[in-house]
């Protein structure tokens, strides 16, 4: 089904405020990073974005 012109508009400027960062684990891995995310209650995106910010706070503070 096409997606209407405003529609369109509308996901483009959101995109743009977007960066595209791409992960290519081993299958075992990114199934295991997948039901960690399920069990959480998360999606993937939000999942793996908490790890990286709780990540970058911590190695902020040990600097």
């Amino acid at each position: 089904m096409p997606v209407s012109e405003k529609k369109r508009k509308s996901l483009d400027a959101y995109n743009a405020t977007c960066d595209y960062i791409s992960i290519r684990p081993k299958k075992e891995i990114g199934h295991e990073i997948r039901a960690a995310a399920a069990v959480a209650g998360q999606s993937l995106q939000g999942y793996i974005l908490q790890a990286c910010r709780e990540r970058m706070e911590r190695d902020e503070k040990a600097t």
